[in-house]
Formats: C-alpha cells, sequence, structure tokens
C-alpha cells in the first residue's frame, strides 16, 4: 500500500530524514515513534506531498505522491492546526471538507452523530470559529475531518497530544474499531509510547532520521521501547 524507496530530507546539507526502504501494508495500524528531531513529521510531511524529497521516491497505492495527486481522494490526515481554516466554525470546516469528498451537508450531519462523545458537547453548537477553540478541541476537529469521506489511508501527527485522558481513551477506541473493521491504514506517530503499542500493529522507531527499531507489537513492546529510550 505505502512504500518509501531511498527516500531523503536534507536541510542546508544536513539530512534529517534517510529511509532506504519502508512498507506498509494496507490495513495495517503502523506508529512511528521518537524523540523530538527524530524525524517523524518529515516523513509524514514527504509522505502527504507538502515537502519535496532531497532523493528517492514515496508511492501510495502505486501513485508516487509528488508526481501525482490522485492518492488526495482516498488519504486522510490532520498533522497539526495549520490544516484548520481558523475563521470557520467547526460545523462550516466539515461541510467544507465534506464537499470536497463529494458529500453533502445532510451526509456530513449524519457523519458526526458518531462522535459525540468525543465532542462531549464543546464543538458543534458552540458558535466559536475554530481559532477561537482550545487547542484540545482544535485537535477534535481536525482529527475527526480526516474520517470524512471513508478514506483508505489516514495520516494522524502526534493525535493524543493535547487532549483530556478521557478523548485519549475514546479516540484510542475508535482508531482500533477503524482499522479493524473498516481495513484502513492508519499511521500515527505519538510521544506517548503507551498509546502508540495499545493501538498499532506495528512501531518503528526513528532516531536521527534514520529507522533504529521495527517492532511487531506484543505483550513486551512498549517494555522494550521504554528500555531503548532510557538507556
Amino acid at each position: 500500500m505505502i512504500k518509501a524507496i531511498n527516500i531523503s530530507k536534507k536541510y542546508a546539507g544536513n539530512t534529517v530524514l534517510s529511509i532506504e526502504n519502508l512498507e506498509i501494508p494496507k490495513g495495517q495500524c503502523f506508529g512511528l515513534v521518537g524523540n523530538n528531531g527524530a524525524g517523524k513529521t518529515t516523513f509524514f510531511n514527504l509522505l502527504l506531498d507538502l515537502i519535496q524529497p532531497s532523493t528517492g521516491q514515496i508511492i501510495l497505492n502505486e501513485i508516487q505522491v509528488d508526481k501525482s495527486e490522485e492518492w488526495k481522494s482516498f488519504t486522510g490526515s490532520f498533522i497539526d492546526e495549520s490544516f484548520l481554516i481558523g475563521y470557520l466554525t467547526p460545523e462550516e470546516y466539515f461541510y467544507f471538507v465534506g464537499e470536497l469528498r463529494g458529500m453533502n451537508k445532510a451526509d456530513i450531519d449524519a457523519f458526526l452523530v458518531q462522535f459525540t462523545d468525543i465532542f462531549n458537547a464543546e464543538i458543534l453548537g458552540a458558535k466559536k470559529y475554530l481559532r477561537d477553540l482550545s487547542k484540545g478541541n482544535q485537535k477534535k476537529v481536525g482529527i475527526i475531518a480526516a474520517f470524512i469521506g471513508n478514506p483508505e489511508v489516514i495520516v494522524l501527527d502526534e493525535p493524543f497530544a493535547s487532549l483530556d485522558p478521557t478523548t485519549q481513551i475514546r479516540l484510542k477506541q475508535l482508531l482500533k474499531s477503524v482499522v479493524d473493521k473498516q481495513r484502513v491504514t492508519l499511521l500515527i506517530s505519538s510521544h506517548d509510547l503507551g498509546h502508540v503499542t495499545e493501538v498499532c500493529d506495528r512501531i518503528v522507531v526513528l532516531e536521527k532520521g534514520k529507522i533504529v527499531k521495527d517492532l511487531s507489537t506484543s505483550t513486551e513492546t512498549l517494555q522494550e521501547l521504554e528500555s531503548y529510550f532510557t538507556v
């Protein structure tokens, strides 16, 4: 489903990402972990064609992402608040994304009903612009918008950050449900090792832009990751 081949990114001569070969099969929940500056967000930005690679290519369902935009029709993502449109209300933003996906307002209203618990009566009907919401509520909007249109691939950068504990638990349940029931290929990055090991089937560790571990999740994975990051 996803292939990164000899992909690298350099800034001012410094290599911030260098991955020789990485394949993520359809329906896998893939976790990316690493310290600040490890290259996690850089990889996601390359995958979403937000920046250009210095070398190599990323293939998404047989489409090279920097040569065609066809992959966008089946890919949802949320990296940070820059994905939002601050002068819209949450409802207006959801309708906007839905229109891009060929969905009308009634479709979106029906779609949003299933996320009532996550919204917690703080988003829909609040009559606030996105720019005036808390960081946590902005993140909720961005994440849920990434699910609009039943995408085959969803990319989420640090989805648990800024969320309250209750929402973190509900989000983990949602992510596991989507992968299990819809066979979505889900890619998430996180600094929270506990969350990522609970949700993901596979976890890759980046250090200074390179893959240093590629783990199939098991009961020992969290301990192994904690040991690695505390050495």
